[in-house]
């Protein structure tokens, strides 16, 4: 996490860590009082940009920032047929991806009749708020999709073999929550949604993002061609990296999981390292693209209610991060779809919803063991 002092200036205000329970128990947060403390906490949330994103706010920049994020009231949508909530302090968020190919995403690949969730981590945030663990769910999985209602109010019946990245494309957000949901026990206290555009100027905003790579990967569907060695990935070139099928590996959404991850935390030391405080106008710039990129939950739609959240998740850092993938085996009947491995995946969640580690033979033995690529990018 970057220094949260500005060497002469006044530091922020500490946000105290509250319950999940807390947070939807009462709604809006009390505003900062001042509008430099209203900066200041909104740089702290930049520096989570990884696991969301949030702003900062001053006069009428305050008001545009807070308008730029769009919010979805999966609570509404999804009433009382939901998981448990388990009044621990531990927290669980679902991040999507989305792949829709409209407006200034088009040039992202053709066009295609709605969205679907390009990609999907479930972050569990321990009671404590000092670690994290992040559960990767590959695009390609086959899974049993519960009803879902769609945009236009009408509802659809559950589907036995649905691949996961199609619950968005069907009922959108909450029908991606209510998937999750069902599929894992666990109940999503939060979502937040990136857009393709938004995550593209974000890292631009940041001064890119630096990796190395210690394999070549080419991929002219994701127009990305990286020698071995260090790189300073432009926000194009960072968006070709998360996307990459066919670049590394075998092709498949496993390997380009293992990318994602490994650039989440590259990004976490990135936002760490950068001076945001010393500049007014970056960190302005940061905040603005950083709340055009994202969609939210109805009780993160907010400059405030992202800086609050920020303050809980200050203590998490790169290295405290354990990142896992669902476990999964090849499809018999489709070896381009993953299935998954129902015991292994019961230890994760179980674990997940006991505010525990994941335990490593949960993963073992999975199809993303079996085509593990290797250290590609630091």
């Amino acid at each position: 996490m970057a220094d949260d002092s500005t060497g002469g200036q006044d530091e922020a205000a500490p946000v105290r860590p509250r319950s999940r329970n807390a947070l939807r128990a009462t709604g809006r947060r009390r505003r900062p009082h001042t509008r430099r403390r209203r900066i200041l906490k909104a740089a702290a949330w930049t520096a989570a940009a990884a696991v969301v994103l949030g702003g900062t706010g001053l006069g009428f920049a305050y008001f545009k920032l807070n308008g730029n994020i769009s919010g979805v009231d999966i609570d509404a949508e999804l009433g009382e047929d939901r998981p448990g909530d388990t009044p621990d302090g531990s927290m669980d968020i679902l991040v999507l991806g989305s792949d829709s190919r409209s407006g200034t995403n088009g040039k992202y690949g053709k066009g295609q009749a709605g969205a679907r969730s390009d990609t999907a981590m479930v972050v569990h945030v321990n009671k404590e708020h000092d670690k994290a663990s992040v559960v990767s769910i590959p695009r390609d999985t086959v899974i049993e999709r519960p009803s879902c209602v769609k945009d236009d109010g009408s509802g659809t019946a559950p589907r036995q073999r649905a691949m996961f990245n199609s619950a968005y494309e069907t009922g959108g957000p909450a029908c991606a929550v209510k998937t999750v949901e069902s599929m894992s026990g666990v109940r999503m206290d939060h979502y937040a949604e990136i857009d393709f555009s938004g995550f593209k100027k974000l890292i631009d905003d940041l001064g890119g993002v630096e990796v190395t790579t210690r394999k070549p990967i080419k991929d002219p569907d994701s127009h990305l061609d990286l020698a071995p060695g260090p790189h300073k990935l432009s926000g194009e070139q960072s968006l070709g990296l998360v996307r990459t099928r066919h670049g590394v590996g075998d092709g498949s959404d496993l390997g380009r999981i293992q990318l994602q991850q490994a650039f989440v935390k590259a990004l976490m030391e990135q936002v760490n390292s950068i001076g945001v405080f010393s500049s007014p106008k970056k960190l302005y710039e940061l905040a603005d693209s950083a709340t055009s990129a994202v969609t939210t939950d109805s009780e993160l739609d907010s400059v405030s209610d992202l800086a609050g959240l920020a303050g809980m998740l200050k203590g998490v850092k790169s290295d405290d991060i354990k990142m896992s993938t669902l476990p999964v085996t090849y499809d018999p009947g489709d070896p381009n779809r993953v299935v998954p491995i129902e015991s292994k995946a019961a230890k994760m969640w179980s674990a997940i919803k006991r505010d525990a580690a994941i335990p490593k033979s949960a993963e073992k033995g999975s199809a993303s063991e079996r085509t593990d690529i290797g250290r590609v990018v630091d």
